[in-house]
């Protein structure tokens, strides 16, 4: 994790946070309208955006993923879960480019995220899900401590929401956008030291697994605590999704949280063996 702290040493990484950060806001404020949820959410197109953020910009694509949430909520839903809001939407780009590097299932030779080959794109579409996922794994599980929005109606919201918009949309930007990145030298591991951005093995690729099971275990745990007792997998008004502050979901969707930030800060990237 800490190519996410030494990359504010590079300038091109911060003017790449700025750039991400404004373009996710950009098209997140225009549909600030269409609400899903009154306050919490609402359809996100934009939601195309941090997977590919952080595939080519790595560690600033995360931050601008954050950034941009943020300035988005001061345009209607600005309020205490911004702060889960905040790292979600961190989560939702920085997930992608850790399992991407870690998870073991491209080559050295096969990392560079172009979109070119099925495999990559069926990584896209793994990597886009589990990103969602760790986004609505995050909020939900905050809104949920709070006892603002049921954990089952939220969560599943977020990741659809998520999710959609980042294969569909993503998936065409990624094969047109890439080859213009690569470019103009933009990036990420053209841009940071060889440190930080050589993969891992050993230790970092037990964090890729961990982060994946994570997620998984948080997000769906979740939900079957959730629906034991009572929590609506789709929203439809305050109130009707069911008990708000389960213990239960509280518990195990709070664990799977834990392991998404442990495995975050076992993958670091190590020097070649």
């Amino acid at each position: 994790m800490k190519e996410v702290f030494t990359m504010w040493s590079k300038t091109k990484m911060v003017v790449l946070v700025a750039l991400s950060a404004g373009l996710y806001a950009a098209v997140l404020i225009p549909f600030k309208g269409f609400v899903l949820i009154p306050g919490i959410t609402e359809i996100r197109p934009a939601s195309a955006l941090p997977i590919l953020l952080g595939l080519l910009f790595g560690p600033a694509g995360a931050w601008g993923a954050a950034i941009g949430n943020l300035i988005g909520d001061f345009f209607g839903s600005l309020g205490i879960g911004s702060f889960f809001g905040f790292i979600g939407n961190f989560m939702f780009a920085y997930v992608p480019y850790k399992l991407w590097t870690n998870l073991g299932m491209l080559k050295e030779d096969e990392k560079e995220p172009d979109l070119k080959s099925g495999k990559k794109i069926a990584m896209f579409v793994l990597v886009s899900l589990i990103g969602s996922a760790a986004c609505a794994l995050v909020i939900a599980w905050g809104l949920e401590v709070l006892g603002m929005v049921p954990f089952g109606a939220l969560g599943s919201i977020i990741t659809i929401n998520n999710f959609i918009p980042s294969v569909v949309l993503g998936i065409p930007i990624g094969i047109i956008l890439f080859p213009r990145v690569k470019k103009w030298d933009l990036l990420w591991t053209d841009i940071m030291d060889s440190e930080d951005t050589l993969s891992g093995a050993g230790i970092s690729k037990v964090g890729g697994l961990l982060m994946l099971v994570s997620v998984l275990f948080g997000l769906i745990g979740g939900f079957l605590a959730a629906f034991g007792v009572g929590q609506a997998l789709f929203y439809s008004g305050f109130g009707a999704g069911g008990e708000v502050g389960s213990m239960g979901v509280i518990i195990v969707a709070g664990i799977g949280t834990a392991g998404l930030i442990i495995s975050s800060f076992l993958q670091t990237y190590n020097k070649a063996e």
